[in-house]
């Protein structure tokens, strides 16, 4: 299943929940080449020398300066390692960021610019670590979910060659600082997982395999076995590509 060349790409949100593990499952891929991460703080690094080679951490402790530090790639004088495909698990909380205002700044601001500057910048393929039920009747409203669709329909709008958006729902794992009511959701989804394992999966996935996901669907796209050009990968496609059919 290998491309014809490595996939070479740029990771925003690395050192997140969901983004560390898609920092550990493209370095460990062969068929993703040099990995460009954008960070405020460095990443963890692999113990594999081999596998550490291929990670270009750059960190920025100042936001606004991100996308200059992705336009930078494009330009450089290595510019072969120039990222055809940029992942955006980059998200915070309300009570992190101090306030619904800062958090869209993050959460919908930052992304769209990094969208915009990918695209610009010729970008092939751009994966966005979304939310499921953001559509929905009553939660399309919230403020949470505006910041994610708003995301969703630029990437939408600008047309990449491929875009992937991963919708997974409750996201399992261990978070340096937990969501606010992230405990009693956790219970709860262990208790669906003890009464079936599909409504669990339906309803909560671990951040692992999410991230397996994202790189499985980007794989899978860079093979032209993508369904469409604008790709929803909601729970049941995440548990499928991140657990179910990962065999690498």
């Amino acid at each position: 299943m290998a491309a014809t060349t490595p996939i070479t790409s740029a990771i925003f949100g690395a050192t997140g929940l969901v983004g560390a593990h898609i920092v550990t499952s493209l370095l460990t891929l062969d068929t993703y080449g040099t990995v460009h991460t954008i960070t405020r703080r460095a990443p963890q690094q692999s113990s594999d020398a081999a596998l550490a080679k291929k990670l270009d951490a750059i960190v920025e402790p100042d936001t606004q300066q991100w996308v200059p530090k992705l336009n930078e790639l494009f330009t450089g004088a290595d510019s072969q390692t120039a990222p055809t495909t940029v992942f955006s698990a980059l998200g915070t909380t309300r009570l992190a960021a101090g306030g619904i205002a800062n958090q869209w700044k993050i959460d919908h601001d930052l992304n769209v610019e990094i969208a915009r500057a990918a695209k610009a910048a010729g970008v092939k393929t751009f994966i966005f670590v979304s939310s499921t039920g953001t559509r929905s009747l009553f939660s399309r409203y919230l403020p949470y979910s505006k910041m994610k669709n708003g995301v969703e329909d630029t990437i939408k709008e600008l047309g990449f060659d491929q875009a992937i958006i991963v919708q997974p729902g409750l996201i399992l794992g261990d978070r340096e600082v937990e969501h606010q009511g992230a405990g009693l959701f956790k219970a709860l989804a262990k208790a669906t997982g003890s009464v079936s394992q599909g409504l669990h999966d339906s309803l909560a996935q671990d951040a692992e395999v999410i991230a397996r996901a994202a790189a499985h669907a980007t794989l899978l796209a860079s093979q032209g076995k993508a369904p469409s050009k604008y790709w929803i990968v909601g729970p049941q496609a995440i548990i499928k590509l991140g657990r179910d059919e990962w065999k690498f």
